[in-house]
This record gives structure tokens, sequence and C-alpha cells, in this order.
């Protein structure tokens, strides 16, 4: 499990900071979140994560936009019938989550980046389907959000982020088994200057 959720668990990072490169302001509001949850004496570690609403969101959204296993596998276990289709015991069926987290029925301005979105009701985030759901729900879905979540957490915090150039990260979605970019994120980062003390202290 840990080795499966090694790759998934990048892609999912290396999404979100592409996202937030392409939208500082949401780069922004995610920093100033940490900055007033645990300050620039020390870094963020797993106690602060309950804290961290925005920076939930921002995920929530990741997933959403860029699921990082776009179409999940299922097998009928018996015969039945779904909207009027016969399916036979045994039938391999591929669930798109990609489309699901992209229908206009079900998100309102589905193509955008809102993180927002997830702060109305928390009902939102009940629609997600990047684990799958019910009895196979992954199993790794508990540890994977708290590991993005902390290594996301991290690099906003250390580090100042930009894009090289002035032009828009490329979002071009590789297919596969797994989503990931087509062109590897390339960023230019520093040390946030309120954080080189703590991370001198690391040296």
């Amino acid at each position: 499990m840990l080795v499966a959720g090694t790759d998934t668990t990048t892609i999912t990072i290396e999404w979100a900071m592409s996202l937030l490169l392409n939208h500082p302001k949401a780069m922004h509001k995610a920093r100033a979140e940490i900055e007033a949850n645990v300050g620039h004496d020390r870094l963020v570690n797993e106690s602060d994560l309950p804290n961290l609403s925005y920076l939930h969101n921002v995920i929530n959204e990741t997933w959403r936009l860029f699921p990082s296993i776009p179409v999940m596998p299922r097998e009928s276990a018996d015969d039945c019938t779904i909207s009027g289709f016969h399916i036979p015991k045994g039938t391999m069926m591929l669930l798109n989550v990609w489309t699901i987290h992209r229908d206009e029925k079900v998100w309102e301005n589905a193509t955008s980046f809102i993180p927002e979105r997830f702060e109305r009701d928390g009902a939102e985030a009940n629609k997600l389907f990047m684990f799958g759901g019910g009895r196979r729900t992954c199993p790794g879905a508990f540890s994977a959000r708290r590991v993005v979540t902390l290594a996301l957490a991290s690099l906003i915090q250390s580090f100042e982020w930009e894009r090289i150039g002035q032009e828009a990260v490329n979002l071009a979605e590789q297919p596969g088994l797994h989503m990931s970019m087509v062109h590897p994120l390339e960023a230019l980062c520093k040390p946030h200057h309120a954080m080189i003390p703590t991370l001198n202290k690391l040296l």
C-alpha cells in the first residue's frame, strides 16, 4: 500500500503546486493561513493540520480536477440493472472519476479552480470520489490525505514560489493509469525570508 501510494501522492502534490502557481491569490491565502496558525519559529507538523482548512480545500479541489487515478475498475458481484442496462455478474466496469468530478450538473464552474467551493457546508467534499467509496474505499485514503497536506504545507511555509517566465504552468494531462502531467512542473523557489532562521537550524 505504501509503495502504491508513493506515486499518486507525488502526482497530487505536483498538480497542487501547479494550480497554486497559476493562482497566486490562492497561494497567498494558503500561506497566510499557515503563518497565522503555525508562525515562523517552527515547521508545520501533523498537529497543525486540523487548523489548515483552506489548505484542505486546495487539496480537495486539486483531487477534484486532477484525480491521481482517473478511472477505477469495478467488478459486479451479481447480476444487476443500472439505468436500464443489464450488467451480468463478473462484468468489469470502469468508473470515470475524472468525468464525475467535472460534471456541470454536480459542480458549479466545474472546470475552474475554486478551493472556496468546499467552504460552503462541507457537503461538497462528499461528492469527491478519488478514493472510491463504500466498502471498496482505498485503505490508504487517510494516510494519503495527511501526507499530501503536510508536504504541501511545508513547501508553502518554507519557500517562496514563482513560475519560470510569464506563461501559466501547462496543465496538459498525460493519459494513463495515473494522471500525471505531460510537462513535469518546473518552478523557481527560494527560502521564505521569515523562515530562514528556522531552516538554518535544520542544517
